[in-house]
């Protein structure tokens, strides 16, 4: 054994997670609650929720029916956490309000919500836990969206419903929450749609007595997705339809009578396809032509039409087309059936990518025709979902200006609201801290989201190890997420941050999608939920405007809007004039706005000028904000500002090697924090009183000398929050 542990040391060189100044890493103690507490964001929230109308689209944006905007800074609640005591629910309402979240999604609520027979009724049990929740969070000021189906499981109260009841009962997905559901088959089976439809129709109908309202009639209800990451071209169909050979005999014969339609006879056909992209054995009028409908064969037939300077052929064209026009009919009729109900608010298709090329662009067009653009991504991570020892993606998005959750915004179209309802940068990258920024001040305030939904947060404090209890990654009660979404909300909900001029539209011509013109030279490489995205543009234009696009009926075109003068060899200026974003170094971006003045990333030992406030930290890495506590007020003028200042966390005991790149051992609680020492300047006549905080908030009875350059130590003061008051 001994021997092992030596080879392991030579090869990698184990090291702690802070590779220096370890006895300084301090634990993380937050056992109250936040409300109360100087960070308290729960009276910015407009309470309650529902009170200005119902939630609208107004083009590129939410608004209200008194015409009030809005943004939606929130968090995932997924399965049980959807259905807690009346006890807890009053806990989660509170606890989600003290940090700023104005909404919530609910993820996959209704997996085990049904008595196990009827899969379309949800449990008068399950109802009152939460129809009481969901009053909870509207008295707040709190909104809640459904991401109800994720694969609606199906009971055997269906099993006289469908065309192959067992056939669906047997269908295992890698992914096992999957099995034994309506993912991916339901995009064109009728009798599988009429499922997933009477689920929230049902639902729609139900009235919540807390409110006395029914939920299609609830104005706090601010959006509903039919699916949640799925759509006809997901590779993942196919697997379903091996399993499940009636369905895959439907999809067959549906797409025979399709072209049938358009080319009368199979000679005709044949002459139209070039006798290309039939399996043998297949003919038109054993109506057994297959589709294809995996993202993967149409991404690669287009790259090697754009390879070979041409259109893409013919039978390619037509598989899209078909399999297009089925998601259509169904989004148009769940779209019906939503709006019969009488629910009037967003509606979301699904968030789901369909690889790159013409495809992806029909399944953004899709979404597109019903509603809210909706899209997740992921970053970092190492061994799958849960913390485990093994390589893990080191790299800071910092260092790479439009890159990992970022880059996300590229399909953001013109016309319509984009939200980003599941991201998160993923432990053991050490950088954590930097997705929450990056996210609130470049993807909300720059580029215009209209929603973030981080994901997910599982308990209603923080987490005493910084990935969850059951090992997971997705972890947002870890102190580099949690501890700055208080400035964070306060940051979107003033409106800090403005948005950006469009400074690059890509305009897409349905036209020439539908005639298979290789027209786009944009790529989505996708790692299960993480995409690396990448266009003919410098994706850094993300960090000076807008980037949007847009769908057209012709004229194909991209477009750019004084990009050269924003960009110099080592910075990417915003065109409002408040962001700048450096990608010398490691990189870093600091944020000059009247509410709120910040620095993230790596900048060891450079003071930065940021209107009345100068900065500088002798940290390697450091997310540092300094924002006003007053709505109405910036920093020059509030009487009480709060600094935050996160680094890295690990767990106690966590070790990596040397080059920093492969997980030796996860650790256990408590988590430590890594403590941020930094000199801060505030150019104000009046001198302020500086009060430590502790980590939830609350004043301690320490206090820091002011100077005109006052120095902030956590390795002493074992913070990250101090209260400046006026």
């Amino acid at each position: 054994m001994g021997r092992v542990f030596l080879i392991i040391v030579l090869l990698c060189g184990i090291i702690s997670v802070s590779g220096q100044g370890v006895s300084d890493w301090f634990p993380l103690k937050a056992e109250e609650s936040s409300l109360g507490s100087e960070i308290d964001m729960s009276a910015w929230l407009d309470k309650p929720a529902g009170k200005r109308g119902v939630l609208l689209v107004n083009g590129s944006r939410f608004q209200f029916e008194d015409g009030t905007p809005i943004k939606f800074w929130g968090t995932n609640l997924c399965e049980r956490n959807a259905f807690p005591s009346p006890e807890k629910a009053v806990e989660w309402a509170n606890f989600l309000a003290s940090y700023g979240f104005n909404a919530v999604r609910f993820h996959k609520f209704t997996w085990d919500a049904t008595d196990g027979i009827h899969s379309t009724i949800i449990t008068n049990d399950k109802w009152e836990r939460f129809d009481r929740f969901c009053h909870e969070l509207r008295e707040k000021g709190i909104y809640y969206g459904w991401s109800h189906i994720y694969g609606h499981r199906v009971a055997p109260a269906d099993s006289s419903r469908l065309l192959a009841y067992n056939e669906i009962m047997e269908t295992d997905f890698p992914w096992r929450h999957l099995s034994r559901s309506t993912a991916a088959l339901v995009n064109f089976a009728d009798d599988l749609q009429q499922l997933n439809i009477e689920l929230t129709v049902n639902m729609l109908n139900h009235i919540n007595p807390y409110t006395g309202l029914r939920y299609a009639d609830d104005p706090a209800l601010n959006f509903i997705e039919f699916q949640n990451e799925d759509n006809i071209f997901w590779a993942a169909i196919e697997r379903s339809l091996e399993q499940a050979p009636t369905y895959r005999k439907l999809l067959c014969r549906k797409f025979s009578e399709w072209l049938r339609d358009k080319y009368q006879t199979h000679e005709a056909l044949l002459n139209a396809w070039n006798h290309e992209g039939l399996n043998e054995g297949e003919h038109l009028d054993a109506n057994n032509l297959y589709p294809q409908p995996n993202h993967g064969f149409f991404s690669y037939e287009y790259q090697v039409a754009k390879q070979e300077g041409r259109s893409v052929k013919q039978h390619v064209v037509d598989k899209f087309s078909f399999l297009y026009e089925e998601q259509m009919k169904f989004y148009r009729k769940f779209e019906m059936a939503v709006r019969e109900t009488g629910y009037k608010g967003p509606l979301i298709a699904s968030c789901w990518q369909a690889g790159e090329g013409l495809t992806h662009l029909l399944n953004l067009h899709a979404d597109y025709e019903i509603g809210v653009i909706d899209r997740h991504n992921y970053f970092g991570g190492g061994q799958g979902h849960s913390l485990k020892p093994g390589p893990f993606d080191n790299s800071a998005m910092v260092s790479n200006i439009g890159s990992g959750l970022f880059g996300t915004g590229l399909q953001q179209v013109k016309d319509r609201p984009f939200l980003f309802s599941e991201w998160m940068s993923l432990i053991p990258n050490e950088y954590t801290a930097e997705s929450a920024p990056i996210v609130a001040v470049y993807g909300m305030g720059l580029q215009g989201w209209d929603g973030s939904y981080v994901f997910a947060t599982d308990f209603p404090h923080y987490t005493n190890t910084i990935q969850t209890p059951w090992g997971g990654v997705y972890n947002a009660t870890s102190p580099t997420q949690l501890a700055l979404y208080p400035a964070l909300a306060a940051l979107v909900f003033r409106g800090d941050v403005k948005e950006g001029d469009i400074i690059v539209n890509r305009k897409f011509g349905l036209s020439d999608i539908f005639q298979g013109k290789t027209i786009i030279n944009e790529t989505i490489r996708q790692d299960h939920d993480r995409k690396v995205l990448d266009a003919d543009f410098p994706l850094k234009s993300l960090a000076a405007g807008r980037v949007t696009l847009e769908f057209t009926e012709n004229c194909s075109m991209l477009e750019t809007f004084g990009l050269s003068e924003l960009i110099d060899q080592n910075n990417v200026y915003s065109n409002t004039g408040q962001l700048i974003w450096s990608d010398s170094g490691k990189g870093y971006f600091t944020i000059n706005t009247d509410g709120t003045k910040g620095l993230v990333g790596f900048a060891k030992d450079k003071e930065f000028n940021l209107g009345c406030v100068t900065i500088s930290t002798s940290n390697d890495f450091a997310v540092i904000l300094v924002t006003s506590l007053e709505s109405d007020k910036g920093i020059y003028d509030a009487s009480r500002i709060l600094v935050t200042a996160i680094g890295r966390a690990k767990n106690t005991g966590m070790e990596i090697c040397r080059e920093r790149s492969e997980l030796i051992s996860v650790g256990d609680a408590p988590i430590l924090v890594e403590p941020v020492d930094f000199v801060l300047g505030i150019k104000r006549s009046k001198k302020p009183r500086i009060t430590i905080l502790n980590h939830t908030g609350h004043k301690t009875d320490k206090t820091i000398k002011y100077n005109k350059r006052t120095s902030f130590k956590g390795s002493s003061s074992e913070a990250f929050y101090y209260l400046i008051e006026y």
